[in-house]
């Protein structure tokens, strides 16, 4: 058990910086660790080589747990055997020096053998374990407190069993969902997916679902101008065994078969079409702006590789309520769409799509790419509200910005492992509760002679019971001295 204990002590040190330090597989926040990076540039290589930004699936870390698991179960399993035969066991004869026990007393007797009777039938009425022999009677009551200790320790078993059993097999994801598209539950779905060492990514639970609204509700008035009040996702899914709708607010995930999927954030999704200088649309749609500040406002790329006769590139900033500040600058001042616009500017060139490396679709390398610029000379820019359509320079095509659509962020989880951490951590919580509450004692009730009996008490733990119990048993047996009252002449 002490050596339960040291690991267990040592598991809760070596997670500290988990803690502490960004984590590669975060599906909330996957750009940490690239951004420690970029601020330690020299010290994050040394933290890399000792696993410190993958604490929970490093080497070390998996050593320490599965000595923990090993030791647990060599710990626990015995004990456990234990606790069950004092469990089923009778209550055991009474000392031989009875009178050394708590709350000793001799009692005389007129019939000894009917105060024994008189005895068991009190205690079991009390519900005590009792067994009767012709010189004695044996009781023990507060079995219960053992059952508590059995299953508290049975339940850490469990949860380390759960726990591992969620980082082995569970996965984690990412995804941005546009108002109107549909995801699909696989692995190439996903803006980032961070499967456990033995999950299955080709066995992702089967479903898709399509995002029919989101509804946001902001504070229109007051000091609390702008802050969030409510959001609603409503989707439309469909499994290979049922379909149905559903609704996704905060904390109330939609939940199909173990994968949750939370909202954990949302935003605009600017509609731009682009003709290029032949006049073919080269792109169309809706595409995410991340959010940059409270009022939403928002910033993006539109990625055209296919616009003739040259890639096109539009850097643009959205404003969910444009308004002009106190600089000068376009802001918005509200996260809601009551003066939408959208500003942009161009580049042309190579966008680094055919060379193979992967790209962020929401940013620009410039390497390669050309600015744009206007007939003065200066980088073109422009700001557009919906239903406008601006003329690029030099014959490159033309921009529309049709509308605006929302967007939802999901986190999805799958542990498999969580249902049996709860039931452990229930169990483990009751049992602690049982073991702790219920006293355990023992009574004997021995005969001495045909006249006189004395009776013995034994706490089992540190938590007495109440002195009654002792007063109820010998007047339980007194009443026997008083069934044969004196005669009078």
């Amino acid at each position: 058990m002490r050596t339960a204990v040291v690991l267990l002590i040592l598991l809760a040190v070596a997670a500290v910086p988990g803690s502490l330090l960004p984590q590669r597989g975060v599906a909330s926040d996957p750009a940490a660790v690239p951004l420690f990076y970029r601020a330690n540039p020299d010290l994050a290589p040394w933290l890399d080589r000792l696993y410190l930004f993958d604490v929970y699936s490093a080497p070390w870390f998996a050593a320490i747990y599965l000595l923990l698991l090993v030791s647990m179960t060599g710990c626990v399993l015995p004990r456990c055997a234990r606790l069950w035969r004092e469990v089923t066991a009778p209550p055991p004869a009474a000392p031989r020096r009875l009178e050394r026990e708590t709350g000793h007393t001799s009692l005389t007797v007129p019939d000894a053998p009917a105060a024994l009777a008189a005895a068991a039938e009190h205690l079991r009425s009390r519900r005590f374990r009792v067994v009767r022999t012709d010189g004695e009677v044996r009781a023990e009551k507060g079995h219960v407190r053992e059952l508590g200790n059995l299953a508290f320790h049975l339940s850490l078993l469990v949860l380390l069993v759960g726990v591992a059993g969620g980082r082995l097999f569970g996965y984690e994801g990412r995804v941005a969902v546009v108002e109107g598209s549909t995801f699909t539950n696989i692995a190439s779905a996903y803006d980032a997916l961070t499967p456990a060492p033995l999950a299955d990514r080709d066995g992702l639970e089967p479903l898709e679902f399509t995002l029919r609204s989101f509804d946001a509700q902001f504070e229109t008035s007051g000091p609390r101008l702008g802050e969030p009040r409510a959001f609603t996702a409503a989707l439309d899914w469909v499994t290979p065994d049922d379909s149905g709708t559903a609704e996704v607010r905060p904390n109330q995930p939609f939940d199909v078969d173990g994968t949750k999927f939370f909202l954990t954030g949302h935003g605009y999704a600017p509609q731009v079409t682009v003709r290029d200088g032949r006049g073919d649309v080269a792109a169309s749609g809706p595409v995410i702006f991340l959010p940059q500040d409270q009022a939403f406002t928002s910033d993006g790329v539109v990625k055209v590789p296919d616009a003739r006769p040259t890639p096109l590139a539009l850097q643009g900033l959205f404003l969910p309520t444009a308004a002009r500040g106190a600089d000068g600058v376009d802001v918005s001042a509200y996260p809601g769409l009551v003066n939408p616009a959208l500003l942009l500017t161009a580049y042309s060139g190579d966008l680094g799509l055919d060379d193979g490396g992967a790209q962020s679709v929401y940013t620009l390398d410039l390497d390669g790419l050309v600015e744009v610029e206007g007939d003065d000379g200066e980088r073109w820019r422009v700001t557009l509200a919906p239903g406008e359509t601006v003329r690029l320079p030099d014959g490159l095509g033309t921009v529309t910005f049709d509308g605006v659509a929302r967007f939802a962020n999901f986190q999805v989880a799958r542990d498999p492992g969580k249902e049996i951490s709860l039931v452990a951590a229930l169990l483990l919580l009751a049992g602690l509760t049982v073991s702790l509450g219920v006293p355990r004692r023992r009574a004997w009730v021995r005969l001495l002679d045909d006249s006189t009996v004395e009776v013995g008490w034994r706490h089992l733990g540190r938590r007495r019971s109440a002195d009654t119990d002792a007063a109820a048993l010998s007047a339980a047996i007194q009443p026997v001295h008083h069934t044969h009252p004196e005669s009078t002449t």
